[in-house]
């Protein structure tokens, strides 16, 4: 580097002229503008990304409050001329309202016995050491990996064919979907509830079982209520998946001579949409798809923290 001999014998380094950044201050102001950059680019896609989440929604919604006409004319407008609120009535008064009980008859219990059955399993696979806890913990996740269609045929078959020694069991049946929820459900369960049972501390439980408590209480009153950010995030996913289940139903659930129809919300919204062709009411199909998500919506906005905590608190411990 050049220096400048001055009159005193002292040395010092040549000043840059004034303009023109170096070193740090040129690496900061380089990031500077990259990362403005990024921001932008990163900002519209987010704005994108939620146009297209929420024109759907609100397509459906306003879809609903029109005429049949207008779906068929303007199928792309969001602004109905007038509100056509009877769409709901009517919609309901078409059976919607019977699906919505059996729908809720078997999430109830379906949600109930997943969360319940899962957070033991998993408990007991993360906090205990014992032959075979690896090969249950891999058989669990291997649920993961076995599409549903796989096990169709069988299914099918063992429904159909349990209903001659169990009568609450077999086609048609409230209990035999609420079973297959439940193994359908439990893999996943498993899955998440074992690595948030990882980060709970072990001494809270040893504790509570040196105050006398058995291994059943210190899971029922210690470590299930800690756990409870994790059972509202699994139990949102259980209720989603199992609401919004179309396949399972339309195959267990068919239709028996002599017995009420049992029918999920699914299959009557499918059931909804093949009338169509023998009548034109597409307002009222689209006022059913709505009333269709708004449960889903609300249980997801009511607790939507809870959700977000429960899928970070294994990455913040």
């Amino acid at each position: 580097m050049s220096t400048v001999t001055h009159t005193s014998g002292q040395k010092r380094p040549d000043v840059a002229p004034p303009g023109r950044p170096t070193g740090r201050r040129a690496e900061a102001a380089g990031s500077g503008i990259g990362g403005r950059i990024f921001n932008g680019f990163s900002h519209l896609f987010l704005v994108v990304w939620a146009i297209m989440v929420i024109y759907p929604l609100l397509w459906v919604v306003m879809s609903a409050l029109k005429t049949d006409s207008e779906v068929i004319r303007e199928p792309l407008s969001l602004f109905p001329k007038s509100l056509q609120w009877d769409n709901f009535a009517r919609a309901w008064t078409a059976g919607i309202d019977s699906f919505f009980l059996d729908t809720l008859i078997v999430l109830v219990f379906s949600v109930t016995l997943t969360m319940l059955l899962g957070s033991m399993a998993a408990y007991a696979l993360a906090r205990y050491e014992f032959r075979g806890n690896r090969l249950i913990y891999w058989m669990f996740l291997s649920g993961l990996t076995l599409p549903v269609y796989l096990a169709a045929v069988p299914l099918f078959k063992g429904v159909y064919n349990m209903n001659v020694v169990f009568p609450l069991l077999g086609p048609n049946k409230h209990l035999t979907l609420i079973l297959v929820y439940v193994a359908w459900s439990l893999s996943f369960t498993v899955f998440f509830m074992h690595s948030f049972f990882r980060t709970l501390p072990h001494s809270i439980a040893e504790a509570a079982m040196v105050d006398g408590a058995s291994h059943t209480r210190a899971f029922f009153s210690v470590m299930l209520p800690m756990a409870r950010p994790g059972l509202i995030s699994i139990g949102i996913f259980n209720v989603l998946g199992q609401w919004n289940q179309w396949y399972l139903p339309t195959l267990l659930m068919q239709p028996v001579a002599g017995e009420p129809k049992n029918q999920v919300i699914a299959q009557g919204l499918i059931e909804l949409s093949v009338n169509q062709g023998y009548k034109s009411d597409w307002s009222g199909l689209f006022a059913g798809v709505t009333m269709a998500m708004l449960p889903v919506l609300i249980v997801y906005v009511v607790f939507q923290r809870q959700v977000q905590s429960g899928l970070t608190a294994g990455v913040g411990k």
